[in-house]
């Protein structure tokens, strides 16, 4: 199986919604923890790497911002 790497402002889908509705969440930090941010009402996470790799789903290609 082929290892996903994460970069920073990378957009992924989680398997579990948030409360406010959204499933997707931007990067802040990557290590031995990520910090997150909700892309629906902007709520910051910090979670640990294994915990993390379990609940994403994948990747959400970038749209280009104008």
């Amino acid at each position: 199986m082929e290892k996903i790497t994460y970069e920073l402002g990378d957009i992924v889908r989680l398997k579990k919604k948030h409360p406010c509705g959204s499933f997707n969440w931007e990067i802040l930090r990557v290590g031995m923890d990520f910090r997150l941010k909700c892309q629906g009402c902007g709520h910051l996470i910090l979670i640990p790497r294994t915990k993390f790799e379990k609940m994403v789903k994948g990747k959400v290609e970038n749209q280009p911002k104008n």
